[in-house]
This record gives C-alpha cells, sequence and structure tokens, in this order.
C-alpha cells in the first residue's frame, strides 16, 4: 500500500498543474499570434526572387527607359515602339555582363538584377552608366546600360539587397509597349 500524502500536498498539487496549463495555453497563443503577424507578407507582395520571363518575340525597339517610386517597390520601365509584346527575362545574377564583350558592368548596390529584353536598342544611352536617376530610391540604386547585340537589349539594375521582384508586359502607350519590372523595398 502507498502512503496517502497529505490533503496540502495533493492541493499545492494541483494549483501547479492548473497553474502550467494556463501558461502554456497563453504562450501557444502569443506564439500562434506572433508567427501569424511575422508570416503576412510586406505590402501583400507575394512574388520572390527566382527568375522571371515571359513575353514573345517581336520586331519593336528599345526606345527609352525610366523609372518610379511607389509606396511599396521602386519601378523600372523598358519603353518599347511597335508590337504588342516583347520576350524578357529578369534575374539576380552575381554579375551583370556587357553583351557582347563579356565584362562586368559595376553596378552600385547590394544585388543585381539582369533585365534582357529581346528587342534591339535604338542607340547607346547618352549617359549608359546612369539610364535613369534614381537617387534616393528605396531599393534602386543604380540602372546601367549592358549592351544590345543580335536583337536583345541588357540593362542591369543595382538593388539594395536581393529583394522580391515581379516583371511583365504591359500594352501601350499607343502601338508600343512596356516591360515593367518592380522590386520590393522589403521582404
Amino acid at each position: 500500500m502507498t502512503p496517502r500524502q497529505p490533503r496540502s500536498h495533493r492541493h499545492v498539487l494541483a494549483c501547479t498543474t492548473v497553474v502550467l496549463a494556463f501558461l502554456a495555453l497563453v504562450g501557444s497563443l502569443g506564439l500562434t499570434t506572433a508567427a501569424s503577424a511575422s508570416a503576412a507578407p510586406y505590402c501583400g507582395i507575394t512574388w520572390g526572387s527566382l527568375v522571371k520571363s515571359g513575353g514573345v518575340a517581336s520586331a519593336s525597339a528599345l526606345t527609352g527607359v525610366r523609372a518610379g517610386r511607389h509606396d511599396c517597390y521602386d519601378r523600372l520601365v523598358l519603353d518599347l515602339g511597335h508590337g504588342t509584346s516583347a520576350a524578357y527575362r529578369v534575374d539576380y545574377v552575381e554579375a551583370v555582363l556587357n553583351d557582347p564583350i563579356g565584362t562586368p558592368v559595376a553596378l552600385r548596390g547590394g544585388a543585381r538584377l539582369r533585365v534582357v529584353v529581346h528587342a534591339p536598342s535604338l542607340g547607346t544611352p547618352s549617359n549608359p552608366t546612369e539610364m535613369a536617376d534614381v537617387t534616393g530610391y528605396t531599393t534602386f540604386r543604380q540602372v546601367a546600360f549592358a549592351g544590345s547585340f543580335e536583337g536583345q537589349t541588357t540593362v542591369g539594375l543595382g538593388v539594395r539587397a536581393r529583394l522580391p521582384f515581379r516583371a511583365f508586359v504591359l500594352a501601350g502607350p499607343g502601338d508600343g509597349s512596356r516591360l515593367v519590372v518592380d522590386v520590393a523595398h522589403r521582404w
């Protein structure tokens, strides 16, 4: 026979058990709330940082490059001449290479996006190392011309860090189109 514990000892054990169960419940609620809050994407952005490509080849030419700022991301726009679309590929690389020479293009920032559009350039920009003024931008650090060869043009985009981005083609203005590259301010 096991000796029976005094009533006060059983009461302490029961109270301790209840308190520990309560603390475990409160702790798990706190963890769930914290996990849910941190799992919410920044500005609803779910783009990721892997290669983006699409469009179809066309006879359009690159006619201009410009940049803009938004609340949640910075935007690069490559204006294309006539044609409804252009094939493109945008990806993070260790170095953006000059096409066709193959030498690295110097870019400011912690990461480099290579933007290739299957459209020839109408010539070398007046300032190839600063195709668009991105002074004061949250994410962009530099936009540089990296060459145009055999019907495709490469642009280097220096960004603050490897951040989520998206790329897509929009119709217009007129009979032209534009390749849009948005890079989030943060994850």
